[in-house]
């Protein structure tokens, strides 16, 4: 059965992004086994859902290449944007039927393998409210940012499942608990 799970990098201060939508700051860091357990979980994801911003940084640095992940990908935002080789599906979702909606198909396109929701803390924070989204892994960066993109923009109640070191982040595992 699909998960939908978030997972993606903080800063200390719980900023996804800066204002700018830079993720440069996240690389400073010595991720140790963090990066390697992240990429397994990539690999085993059978769809993603990315914020148009996280679309855009990812693009400005993979330059002409194709999209750099095999599994479909839904691109939400209200923008024209470019398209390069890849599964990538650009949509909407304005309202809570439309993300419902939206979350069902891209469930169904993931035939029982999980959903990778990679950035957008707009959008997690809605799939919880939603009762949609089941978990928050999160890679807590030695930095902080001071403002930017918040890794979560809404309130999510969790439960911790599992913290852990990888290099110099700190790693944790939430359920999302359902009201």
């Amino acid at each position: 059965m699909s998960r939908t799970v978030y997972n993606t990098a903080t800063s200390l201060d719980g900023f996804i992004a800066t204002e700018d939508h830079s993720l440069d700051w996240l690389f400073a860091a010595d991720g140790g086994e963090a990066l390697g357990e992240t990429e397994d979980f990539i690999r085993g994801a059978g769809a993603m859902v990315s914020g148009a911003s996280t679309y855009e940084w990812i693009l400005r640095h993979e330059g002409d290449k194709p999209w750099p992940y095999e599994s479909p990908c839904w691109v939400l935002t209200h923008r024209d944007l470019p398209r390069v080789e890849g599964d990538i599906r650009f949509a909407s979702a304005d309202t809570d039927q439309e993300l419902r909606d939206l979350h069902a198909r891209v469930v169904e396109s993931a035939r029982g393998r999980d959903v990778w929701l990679v950035g957008g803390g707009r959008i997690a924070a809605d799939l919880a409210r939603l009762g949609l989204l089941d978990e928050v892994v999160v890679s807590i960066a030695p930095v902080t940012l001071g403002s930017g993109a918040p890794l979560l923009a809404g309130r999510v109640d969790l439960r911790v499942l599992d913290v852990y070191r990888a290099g110099d982040f700190a790693c944790a595992r939430y359920e999302v608990v359902r009201s």
